[in-house]
């Protein structure tokens, strides 16, 4: 499932024009800091997504979908990590990772591990 959602992620991001010039690794990581700075500042200002009113389904026109995202959703914690993930997937689309399987591998790996992994924090 993963793998066919970051499949679906960057054939995404090339349509929306985000593949018409050369990519640059460096970049692709230095964006996905951002997200994660973005998240962390959603955090800071305590805003979250608000449940109960917004609806991810298709049955939403696409005009009350965007309404509602813009005011339920857009620029939360819950919207940053979507961002963290989706940046993740399009770089391993791109690369053609195997990123459930190395997740799997990396899970167990951890599962196996010390306390801590042998560290402080």
């Amino acid at each position: 499932m993963i793998n066919k959602l970051a499949k679906e992620v960057h054939e995404n991001a090339k349509k929306k024009g985000f593949y018409d010039e050369k990519k640059n690794i460096g970049e692709m990581f230095a964006l996905i800091h951002s997200e994660v700075s973005e998240a962390l500042e959603a955090d800071r200002k305590g805003k979250f997504a608000i449940y109960g009113t917004f609806r991810a389904d298709k049955q939403a026109t696409d005009a009350s979908f965007i309404q509602e995202f813009n005011n339920s959703v857009k620029d939360t914690f819950e919207d940053e990590l979507a961002d963290i993930q989706i940046r993740v997937m399009d770089l391993a689309a791109f690369r053609g990772v195997d990123l459930e399987a190395h997740i799997k591998a990396k899970m167990r790996y951890n599962s196996l591990r010390e306390h801590k992994h042998g560290k402080k924090y």
